[in-house]
């Protein structure tokens, strides 16, 4: 049976999934996963995937070498296999894995793999922007991406709506 473990860090509490053999879940503090199907234990894997993500949190680690599982469709892994080539520091946007993956059309399917991907941070989909520069969609809030980002070096501007004011007349 998988186990699944929590650690608190300085983005909110964390729950870490494994298969004993890889990782196959990260969740976010605000994500619903409590399920039957779950030993809630801390396991060596879970272990070893804090401490990678800890370092990463301290600046200390650019690359994660652990045992991934993610369990999604063949394009969904396609997708999540093209977001662990992007360097650490570094942003593609939607359009970019779409191509990357031999499907430029693809751009708004590779959006949903991309809100799918159920390793984040690890399987890094917060270096995933839109064609405009700027953030747009993540799991765990923009603000949580924009920090991951920010950790990397990475500036980028939040997609906000101007509020057209009232016109008097």
């Amino acid at each position: 049976m998988d186990k699944l473990f929590f650690y608190d860090t300085e983005l909110g509490r964390l729950g870490i999934r494994d298969n004993s053999q890889n990782i196959t879940n990260l969740y976010f503090e605000s994500e619903n996963i409590y399920r039957d199907d779950v030993i809630i234990e801390e396991s060596d894997l879970t272990k070893l995937a804090y401490t990678q993500i800890r370092e990463y949190l301290d600046g200390q680690r650019k690359v994660f070498d652990l045992p991934l599982h993610p369990n999604g469709t063949e394009f969904q892994i396609k997708v999540w296999k093209a977001l662990t080539e992007i360097p650490y520091g570094e942003t593609r946007s939607y359009k970019d894995i779409a191509i990357s993956i031999g499907n430029e059309k693809a751009c708004r399917a590779v959006g949903m793999a991309n809100n799918k991907n159920p390793i984040p941070i690890i399987i890094p989909c917060h270096r995933v922007i839109g064609a405009n520069k700027k953030l747009v969609g993540y799991a765990g809030g923009l603000d949580l991406k924009e920090r991951l980002l920010d950790l990397e070096g990475i500036s980028i501007q939040k997609n906000k709506v101007n509020k057209v004011k009232e016109i008097k007349f």
